[in-house]
């Protein structure tokens, strides 16, 4: 018996078994009690739902990823690229239902949509780095020809995909599984470890490329790292903001954080900025039944609009101040 259940196994079985049971672990005995502890202390049920408590997670997650990469774009006046990236993540999706519904296999949209959003992020940097393209223009050229992929495939089966495909356009919080979760958690801890392995090249490629390649940096190797990171994050944040809307975690949190000084502590202060947004936009979206991601979107608008008029009151109320020492 010992003998058949060894041959019957499959390869990578007990990794995947491994990894599951870690992953149920951490959902129910540190996150899940955490989160049904603050529940009891808060009076507050919501934290208690297990499908809520997914959600909470991969926005956690999400406002961990998104800032953490989306700080070296905006320096870099690359903010549109997460656009592009989401519309050919658009575009694997439709691909994983396409082939599912034409040839009735069983492929994760998921999956299908990283794979094609790494692709595309390297196709960019290819045009950029070896047919001399702007970046516009190759951001434009690689978003267009995504979106229109993604479109025909949505039709090509009389819409009959068309439905299934709306969650990952807009964003939603029911479809976040256990699976989606572990998924999301694997992402965070591979980014949050590239970033900080490959820090400092980022960072000086990113101020100063020219300076960087004098130094002997590898701009180019990093440039595909950052790229591919992206897509990455994209498709990480697929899940609860929607391909619409995933770019605007890449940004906003960024922008809210630009007063602060210092790259190391603005990366900081657009986590924060992150985490505040979509963990009041998911609450906000289950309290009054509305879509996720444009909810998150609004609440990180709203950080930022905050943050301004805070920080230009401030700076009237110090000016006001020296003005009346100094008299």
């Amino acid at each position: 018996m010992a003998a058949t259940t060894l041959q019957t196994a499959r390869p990578g079985q007990p990794v995947a078994e491994s990894a599951t049971a870690l992953r149920d672990w951490f959902l129910d005995e540190v996150f899940g009690a955490a989160m049904t502890a603050l529940a009891d202390a808060l009076g507050f049920d919501v934290l208690a739902s297990p499908f809520m408590q997914r959600a909470y997670l991969a926005a956690v997650c999400v406002a961990v990823i998104c800032p953490l990469v989306g700080s070296f774009l905006v320096h870099r006046e690359m903010g549109l690229i997460g656009d592009t990236l989401a519309h050919t993540a658009f575009a694997g999706v439709a691909l994983g239902l396409f082939v599912n519904a034409a040839f009735e296999l069983s492929v994760s949209p998921f999956l299908s949509a990283l794979v094609v959003a790494v692709l595309a992020a390297v196709l960019v940097q290819t045009l950029v780095e070896r047919l001399g393209l702007y970046t516009d223009t190759s951001l434009a050229m690689v978003l267009t020809g995504g979106f229109a992929l993604g479109s025909v495939l949505v039709t090509a089966t009389d819409g009959g995909i068309a439905v299934g495909i709306d969650a990952y356009l807009f964003g939603s919080l029911a479809t976040v599984s256990r699976g989606n979760v572990g998924v999301l958690l694997a992402l965070t801890v591979l980014v949050v470890a590239v970033v900080a392995a490959a820090y400092r090249p980022l960072l000086y490629a990113t101020f100063d490329e020219t300076a960087a390649r004098a130094a002997g940096v590898g701009v180019t190797r990093y440039n595909y790292v950052l790229v591919v990171l992206t897509a990455v994050v994209v498709v990480g944040a697929m899940q609860i903001m929607g391909v619409i809307l995933v770019a605007a975690l890449l940004v906003v949190p960024v922008a809210t954080a630009s007063a602060v000084r210092g790259f190391r502590r603005s990366l900081v202060a657009a986590v924060l900025a992150g985490q505040v947004a979509t963990v009041a936009g998911a609450t906000l979206s289950y309290l009054f039944g509305v879509a996720a991601g444009g909810t998150i979107v609004l609440v990180a608008i709203g950080c930022y609009a905050t943050t301004r008029v805070a920080a230009r009151g401030w700076h009237r109320v110090a000016h006001a101040w020296r003005r009346t020492v100094g008299a």
